[in-house]
């Protein structure tokens, strides 16, 4: 079926195009949910205008998801999720359970699509989630998941603290290892005044 597009179909096409498309596509989703229209006669004398519309939609929803990344990035959401002893979790966090928690925190509905985590998070602890809110327009969060009954305060202070432990001991200069590679040259190069020419 040829059909004229109202809006923009994210990897479909955009507001204003002529396109067809299978019949069912069509009338299942794109003319119930006013995305499209059939390709008549009256429809295709609209295109310019539609295009013009679909254009400044489209300028309008970028910039109102350039403001939604600005107010998500370096944000933090917390999940409570039941866990063992090692912090091995029952289940795993997805990425309906974090839309949901930024919904919650943003007021703005926030799809579970737009939820890139790369794997499953099936441990306790604290990860870094990429939002992608538009093609255009990237934001991350932090994801802090700690076990149900515990309070999420305590749990991120043991992250910060083990983490500044770690990075204090990696910026410590080793002076035992500088001690063993003086001893090794010296090793190397034999009592002084020894010679392979005797």
């Amino acid at each position: 079926m040829r059909v004229v597009f109202l809006e923009d179909v994210s990897g479909v096409a955009q507001g204003g195009d002529v396109k067809e498309v299978k019949n069912g596509f069509a009338r299942n989703y794109l003319i119930p949910k006013s995305l499209a229209v059939p390709a008549t006669h009256n429809a295709l004398q609209r295109v310019a205008k539609l295009s013009r519309a679909a254009g400044v939609t489209r300028v309008r929803r970028l910039n109102d998801m350039k403001e939604l990344a600005e107010e998500l990035q370096g944000r933090m959401v917390t999940v409570e999720m039941r866990a063992g002893t090692s912090g091995r979790l029952y289940g795993s966090v997805t990425n309906t359970i974090v839309a949901e928690s930024l919904s919650e925190l943003t007021e703005k509905d926030i799809e579970r699509r737009m939820i890139e985590i790369p794997e499953a998070i099936r441990e306790l602890g604290m990860y870094d989630v990429a939002v992608s809110l538009h093609p255009e327009v990237e934001a991350t969060v932090k994801v802090l998941v700690y076990p149900i009954g515990s309070d999420p305060e305590e749990m991120l202070a043991a992250i910060e603290a083990r983490e500044t432990a770690e990075a204090e001991a990696a910026e410590e200069p080793d002076d035992d290892d500088d001690d063993l590679d003086e001893e090794a040259t010296e090793a190397l190069a034999g009592p002084e005044g020894d010679t392979d020419d005797e």
